[in-house]
This record gives C-alpha cells, sequence and structure tokens, in this order.
C-alpha cells in the first residue's frame, strides 16, 4: 500500500477549503489501507517544510488540493513536487474555477493541463455559470453540490473507471459542482480520462486528464499524474450536504446524493482506483525509504488531524 500525502496549499483557516472538509476522502483512503499523512500549509512565510521536501521526505503519492487563489506554492515548493515526479512519485491535482489553484501552472507538463483565466479567450467558450456572476471563465456548470453529475467516455473505458458495482461495468456518475475549472489534453502523454455535460449549456467539458509514460530529463520515467478539474469531486460537502461549507458558498445545495447515496460508492472505487494506479508509476524511490516517513508524522500530528 502506498504512503499519501494529502496536501492543501493553504494554511489553517476555519472558513475555507482546508484539510478537515476533505475527511471523507482521508477516510476512504485509509480504509483502503493506505497510510495517509493531511495537513494544510505550515503557519508563517517561506516555505512549507513538507511541500518544500516532498522528493525527500518517503512518500509514494501527493494529492495536492489547490485551493488558492494563485499563490498556494512557492518556487522551491514547486520545483520539489517536479522532482518528485521525476523520481517516479504519483501526483494528483484538484483545483476549481477562474484562478482557484493556479500556482499549479508552475508543475511542468501538469501545470500545463490546467487552464485558468485568460482575458484573451472569447469568455462564451468557457463563461458557463451564470447564476454566480462573480465567479468567472473557466466555470463549467456540472450540477448542484449535493447532485450527481454523469461521466461521459468516448471510446475504451480506462482502468480508472473501472467498477464491480454498476451494469456498465464503469463509474458512472461523479459528485457535481456549479462551476468546475478547465483541465486540457494537449501536451505528450495527457490522455482525456472522462468527460461532463454542463447542466446550463450542454457543452462536454473534460473532468479529468491523466498523465502516463511522460520521461525526466535524465531519461528515467516520470511519476503518473490526475489532473481533476474540480477538488468538488472530493469535498465532504460534495459528497454529503450535511457536512459544513465556509459561509461563502452561496449556491443552494442539491439532494440527490443524500436521497440516493448507493451511486456515491462506485465513485469511491475511483478514489481506490487512483491511488492503486498512481503507486505503479515508474522510476526508482529508493531513497525515500519508511524511516523518513517518520519525521513528517511527528511534525504535523497536532497541527492538522493527521
Amino acid at each position: 500500500m502506498s504512503r499519501i500525502l494529502l496536501q492543501t496549499t493553504i494554511t489553517d483557516h476555519p472558513d475555507d477549503w482546508g484539510i478537515e472538509r476533505f475527511s471523507l476522502l482521508t477516510a476512504e483512503l485509509r480504509a483502503a489501507g493506505h497510510t495517509v499523512i493531511a495537513r494544510n500549509r505550515a503557519d508563517g512565510a517561506g516555505d512549507d517544510p513538507v511541500l518544500s521536501h516532498v522528493d525527500q521526505l518517503g512518500v509514494d503519492q501527493l494529492w495536492l488540493m489547490a485551493v488558492d487563489v494563485g499563490t498556494g506554492l512557492t518556487v522551491a515548493e514547486a520545483d520539489a513536487i517536479t522532482r518528485f515526479r521525476h523520481h517516479g512519485g504519483g501526483v494528483l491535482t484538484a483545483r476549481d474555477h477562474e484562478q482557484l489553484g493556479s500556482c499549479l501552472r508552475h508543475l511542468g507538463s501538469l501545470g500545463a493541463v490546467n487552464r485558468f483565466h485568460d482575458a484573451s479567450i472569447d469568455p462564451e467558450s468557457m463563461l458557463d455559470d451564470r447564476d454566480t456572476p462573480e465567479i468567472s471563465w473557466p466555470n463549467f456548470h456540472s450540477g448542484s453540490n449535493g447532485d450527481y453529475q454523469p461521466v461521459l467516455v468516448d471510446g475504451p473505458v480506462h482502468e480508472l473507471l473501472r467498477t464491480p458495482r454498476t451494469a456498465s461495468g464503469r463509474i458512472e456518475w461523479f459528485p457535481a459542482h456549479p462551476h468546475e475549472g478547465l483541465v486540457v489534453a494537449d501536451v505528450p502523454g495527457a490522455t482525456v480520462l472522462a468527460q461532463g455535460r454542463s447542466t446550463a449549456t450542454g457543452r462536454r467539458f473534460n473532468l479529468a486528464v491523466v498523465l502516463d509514460g511522460e520521461r525526466a530529463p535524465d531519461g528515467r520515467p516520470m511519476g503518473r499524474a490526475v489532473a481533476e478539474s474540480t477538488f468538488h469531486h472530493f469535498a465532504d460537502y460534495n459528497w454529503d450536504v450535511s457536512c459544513s461549507a465556509p459561509s461563502f458558498v452561496s449556491e443552494p445545495p442539491g439532494s440527490q446524493i443524500a436521497d440516493d447515496p448507493a451511486r456515491l460508492e462506485p465513485f469511491k472505487d475511483y478514489v481506490r482506483n487512483i491511488a492503486a494506479w498512481l503507486d505503479q508509476s515508474g522510476g526508482d524511490r529508493s531513497v525515500a525509504n519508511a524511516r523518513l516517513l517518520r519525521p513528517i508524522k511527528t511534525m504535523v500530528r497536532t497541527r492538522n488531524g493527521g
């Protein structure tokens, strides 16, 4: 099983999308047998002591919830994450609408598949959510928080979407969100995993993009990566609206998941599939052994519920 760092790009804040709002995801990964360190950024200016050394601390995967508005990663942290992938570490990133999570731009090819607000682009191509005018594009409307959205697949079904819980054998529903971000597959090694369909305009957009088969500058296989269009696929509030959300969330929630929670179980297979798939990344992480994981646990035990 994997050693996973589940990390947000913000410091502790009671009224934001901090790590405590991803407790159900944390529990699901732990129930699957993985060791999970769940934390926010350390308080204070400067480089985060964990993220800036993630390539040296004995973790196999980084699940990065990019919930900031652009300043969530320092240069040293972005460089360490890039080295982590070069050494074979698997990475998942999850952002949201407009500029939310735009610190991901600094992560090489993984940053390139995440696209953020660009005033030079015709807004009609990405301005989807008209109900919350203060949120600009890209903002694809897949449904209300607390509702399901159908997963659309063209061609063969990727192994990440396989499940024995549906008649089709694939994951058919993701948690919905009123304003998802934009991920694209226009760099070498990138593939669209699945698409959604806007409930506002009917246009299709990418729910997730995967990166596989890349090579580091020295020729070694790089770690696999998954880029999600929104962290709301994994937030407690989107799995169970009885969980709290920050006060700035103004959209009325839906009730589909509460009314029919069984359809969420195949999506939890998606979570488990990601962890298994990222663990098959290439490279040599022999220098990052279990002994080195202990300082991370000591560092965050009293801070972030890890």
